[in-house]
């Protein structure tokens, strides 16, 4: 890659509507299309979540656009087509065990690249916040500001 620093896409809104109890880091299975509009920005990652199908990994709603580079050959390009995620088997295993046991979901949170130019995604397995734990949460984010503001000043 021709770049030192690896391009970051955030999920802004995972952290506030989430509460991250555990995290991994996995690849991605792109086409070059996809590859190539993702290193210039134009991916959207606020509606994504992943599910277990037949015992893979699949990050669904993960919107890529293509409208760049459609091609008159390939017919069947699809923004939010299902991409499959790369991870180890004891992963996995980890994973599904911790779904099947509590009712938690698995959400992408950032999009990378890693120092050999390989697109990863980090995913967190989390618990949907209630409306009660997202005012709490805005609370103590609001007293992590004002405790730097007054560290700064004093």
């Amino acid at each position: 890659m021709s770049e030192n620093k690896s391009k970051i896409f955030f999920n802004r809104k995972a952290k506030y509507n989430y509460e991250i109890i555990q995290k991994f880091e996995a690849g991605l299975v792109l086409n070059g299309n996809e590859i190539r509009s993702i290193r210039e920005g134009k991916v959207v990652l606020e509606n994504s979540y992943a599910v277990f199908k037949k015992n893979e990994l699949w990050i669904l709603n993960l919107f890529v656009d293509l409208k760049s580079f459609k091609n008159s050959k390939v017919e069947n390009q699809d923004d939010v087509r299902p991409k499959k995620l790369l991870l180890t088997r004891k992963q996995l295993d980890k994973i599904a065990q911790i779904l099947r046991a509590n009712n938690f979901t698995v959400i992408p949170f950032d999009l990378h690249f890693n120092k050999k130019g390989f697109l990863k995604v980090n995913i967190a397995i989390s618990k949907g916040r209630k409306k009660e734990d997202l005012r709490e949460y805005k609370k103590q984010q609001d007293w992590k500001r004002e405790k730097q503001k007054m560290e700064r000043k004093g």
